[in-house]
C-alpha cells in the first residue's frame, strides 16, 4: 500500500477524537482539500517546494522581522505547537495535534496565496525562515501522528 495512502488512512482515523464513533469514507481521505491528510502533507510539500526554489538564499543571517499582516495568523498558530503537543499528551489526545496541522496548514495556505514569498527585498528572508519552519512543525506534527510528510507530492 503506498505510503500516502497509508498516511491519509492514519491521519483520517487520529484526526477525530478516540472517543467518537466515526464513519470513514476513504474517498474523502484522499482529497487534497479539506480536513485530510493529504491537504497537511501537500501543504509540507509545498513549503518545501519554496525552500528549494530560494536554496540560493541564506536566510540564516537576516533579519527575521515579518511584518505583513497576511503572515501573523502562521505565526500565531506556529507558537501554539509546544502547548498543543503537551495538551495532547497529557490527554491521550491525538487529534489534538491533528486538528493542529490542519490549522497550520490553512493558515500557510493562506499566506501563501496572499504574498508573494519568493520576491527578493529585505524581507525575503524572514519570509523563507517562517516558510522553513512551517515546514519543520508540519514534519514533526505528522510524524508524531505517525504520517510521512513527503518533500514533494
Amino acid at each position: 500500500m503506498p505510503r500516502k495512502l497509508v498516511g491519509a488512512i492514519i491521519f483520517g482515523d487520529l484526526k477525530n477524537e478516540r472517543t467518537n464513533n466515526i464513519d470513514f469514507v476513504l474517498e474523502d481521505q484522499l482529497k487534497f482539500e479539506g480536513e485530510t491528510g493529504p491537504y497537511v502533507q501537500y501543504s509540507h510539500a509545498r513549503a518545501e517546494s519554496i525552500l528549494r526554489k530560494a536554496s540560493a538564499v541564506d536566510f540564516h543571517t537576516t533579519d527575521k522581522e515579518v511584518d505583513d499582516p497576511a503572515a501573523w495568523e502562521t505565526v500565531t498558530a506556529l507558537n501554539e505547537f509546544p502547548s498543543v503537543v503537551e495538551s495532547a499528551c497529557k490527554d491521550f489526545e491525538p487529534s489534538e495535534i491533528a486538528k493542529y496541522s490542519l490549522k497550520l496548514a490553512k493558515a500557510f495556505n493562506k499566506y501563501y496565496a496572499h504574498s508573494k514569498v519568493l520576491v527578493e527585498d529585505d524581507k525575503l528572508g524572514a519570509r523563507l525562515a517562517l516558510v522553513k519552519s512551517v515546514s519543520i512543525v508540519l514534519k514533526e506534527s505528522l510524524n508524531l501522528l505517525g504520517v510521512k510528510a513527503p518533500d514533494e507530492m
